[in-house]
């Protein structure tokens, strides 16, 4: 349990503490072949997780264009898969991690996705309203999204869970901006549905979209 607990203040701290040990994984997204760059200290560094997988192969495919957002974004899977799928579209990635940024930004430049925008969230999830980091730029304080995808980090505990999700998902725009989030069936996919619903409150739709291999993809819609 404590090494658990210790790698998940790895991947969800500022700087991670860990030797940042660069590796190569070649990966498809998209339907595309992408050659990318992980390191320790990262969500799933050595891999596409499970998760992950079961998101980016069971949501419908993003609007042409628009501006979407990839909340946790680890080394990239995420953006990169919006950003191959709508390459008309502002992909924003967003995390508390620089390690995690930088592999975002550099994975993105090296597979040609000029649009995706690497921005840093403080520990609360909250952008930060100037980046430090070179990799990274400032989010609009006014962006609001047509779409979100996301692997959220369960493991950080349900009140910082609620947290994050309750600082991003107001920022789906009105009239159908909708947010698709993966989540394990044993660390509480079910009970968050009902509890999403509840504080979103009216104006939102939220239900299970999918399930697969032990995960629950939810759907979040904004209506008004």
């Amino acid at each position: 349990m404590a090494a658990r607990r210790g790698m998940v203040e790895q991947y969800f701290s500022a700087e991670p503490a860990s030797e940042d040990v660069r590796r190569t994984l070649t990966v498809t997204l998209q339907g595309r072949e992408a050659t990318v760059e992980t390191s320790n200290g990262v969500f799933s560094g050595s891999r596409l997780d499970l998760g992950t997988s079961v998101l980016l192969r069971e949501v419908p495919e993003p609007p042409e264009s628009g501006t979407f957002l990839d909340l946790g974004c680890g080394w990239g899977p995420v953006a990169l898969s919006l950003a191959f799928a709508a390459p008309d579209a502002d992909v924003w990635a967003v995390d508390v991690n620089t390690r995690a940024l930088e592999l975002t930004a550099a994975n993105a430049k090296r597979n040609g996705c000029a649009n995706v925008h690497a921005a840093q969230t403080d520990e609360s999830g909250a952008p930060l309203p100037e980046q430090s980091a070179a990799s990274c730029e400032t989010l609009p304080g006014d962006a609001q999204f047509d779409l979100i995808w996301s692997n959220p980090p369960i493991r950080i505990g349900k009140e910082a869970l609620h947290t994050l999700l309750m600082t991003w998902l107001p920022r789906l725009k009105p009239n159908g901006g909708t947010a698709y989030l993966v989540v394990q069936k044993n660390l509480g996919a079910d009970s968050l549905i009902p509890w999403l619903a509840n504080e979103l409150g009216d104006g939102y739709e939220v239900s299970k979209y999918h399930s697969a291999k032990g995960y629950r993809v939810i759907e979040v819609v904004r209506n008004k």
